[in-house]
């Protein structure tokens, strides 16, 4: 039987579709208000590029939204979710940074069973999240998918100190009212994300190989900066020569529908 993982997160909604452990394919969607109708129209897309049905498919949830996934047969945290998608191309890893819109978790993944033996989160505040950066972003009037490489230009980043979103829009704010340059303006943003998170990860002891995953997983000014704080280099998950760090909660969710079924 395929299996499809069905990962539902504040900002997007991922749905991989697995035959026998193998990628089939994928949707990636913006969550929106209405991250029910989103999941559900992203999984009727699937079954029907594939010609299949529903009673064709063991389907698992996971993510923020994942108890609106009605058509669901069973739901998985994100922590257990993301531990076992980033096994999927790094089988011998050892931690996991996911960062996403609304959160960022840190997890320690045990070698003896590849099962979650740790984890730390934080989803309390939007500082060291995709939401802090898109605001970030806006702040400085650069569009989002541009703010990591403008970041990486700096020499010299400016000090962000607020761990507050809205006093860190301020801070930017005002260093640009003093002449601060725009590129180390975004490299002092993404150097406080990732000590921020950095340090959290390294209260629960992350080492290599550590895979970083999420929507943030895409901006290389994040990568960089956290590998400099965490002193060693950390792995992003690819598929057909693309990042996949947003898909590895919903293949961890496939993936472990696959195991359920055929135990």
């Amino acid at each position: 039987m395929k299996t499809c993982g069905v990962d539902i997160g504040s900002l997007e909604t991922k749905v991989v579709l697995l035959d026998d452990k193998n990628i089939v394919d994928y949707r990636v969607g913006r969550s929106t208000f209405d991250f029910k109708r989103v999941g559900s129209n992203l999984f009727k897309d699937l079954l029907e590029q594939h010609n299949l049905k529903k009673d064709d498919v063991y389907v698992m949830s996971t993510g923020y939204g994942r108890n609106t996934v009605s058509f669901a047969d069973d739901r998985i945290t994100e922590i257990t979710a993301h531990a076992r998608g980033v096994q999927y191309f790094y089988p011998e890893a050892n931690s996991v940074i996911d960062i996403g819109g609304q959160d960022s978790k840190a997890i320690v993944i045990s070698k003896k069973t590849g099962n979650v033996i740790d984890f730390q989160m934080n989803d309390k505040c939007a500082a060291g999240t995709g939401r802090f950066i898109e605001v970030m972003a806006g702040a400085l009037e650069v569009p989002i998918q541009d703010i990591g490489e403008i970041a990486l230009k700096s020499n010299n980043p400016a000090s962000i100190s607020s761990t507050c979103t809205v006093f860190a829009e301020s801070e930017v704010i005002s260093l640009f009212a003093k002449g601060s340059k725009k590129e180390d303006i975004a490299a002092g943003i993404h150097k406080s994300i990732a000590r921020r998170v950095a340090g959290m990860a390294k209260r629960i002891g992350v080492a290599p190989i550590l895979v970083f995953c999420g929507g943030v997983a895409k901006n290389i000014g994040v990568k960089k900066f956290l590998e400099q704080e965490l002193g060693f280099e950390i792995a992003i998950p690819v598929f057909n020569g693309k990042s996949s760090a947003q898909l590895t909660g919903a293949i961890g969710a496939a993936l472990i529908a696959q195991d359920q079924h055929n135990s």
